[in-house]
């Protein structure tokens, strides 16, 4: 089967189960992403009205967020599930996943953070493809 293009679901991805395992393995995707980083997937996987809530409570908008990735202002070494990813359809064209996360991350000069984190994403069905339009970190206590 030829490579689609990021966020475009698959033939058959109506079937009971689809699109939840699309949605996974499309997560996955947009992290790998952005830990390369590939600057051309992140931007397709997410929406231009994307936001991120940061742990510390700062909404950065997608061009914030990219802009750092491309910078190295923001330099994820780890960004990963540490669960399964939990997917929850929301209506035709709309869908969230959450998961625990694994995040290792240098910004600024020199600084660094990194532990567990509970992470939550809705995604957006817009022309055919699905779009990450926000996201949520909260950091998980011992």
């Amino acid at each position: 089967m030829p490579d689609l293009e990021p966020g475009v679901p698959p033939p058959g991805s109506d079937a009971p189960g689809a699109l939840e395992a699309f949605l996974d393995d499309l997560e996955r995707t947009r992290l790998r992403a952005l830990v390369a980083p590939d600057l051309g997937a992140a931007e397709a996987l997410h929406a231009p009205g994307y936001q991120l809530i940061t742990p510390g409570g700062v909404a950065l908008s997608r061009e914030a967020y990219l802009g750092g990735i491309a910078s190295g202002d923001l330099d994820y070494q780890v960004f990963e599930p540490a669960s399964d990813i939990a997917v929850v359809r929301l209506g035709e064209g709309g869908a969230a996943v959450r998961y625990q996360a694994r995040i290792d991350i240098r910004f600024g000069a020199g600084e660094r953070d990194g532990g567990l984190f509970w992470h939550t994403d809705l995604y957006a069905l817009r022309d055919g493809r699905w779009e990450a339009v926000w996201s949520q970190a909260t950091r998980l206590r011992s």
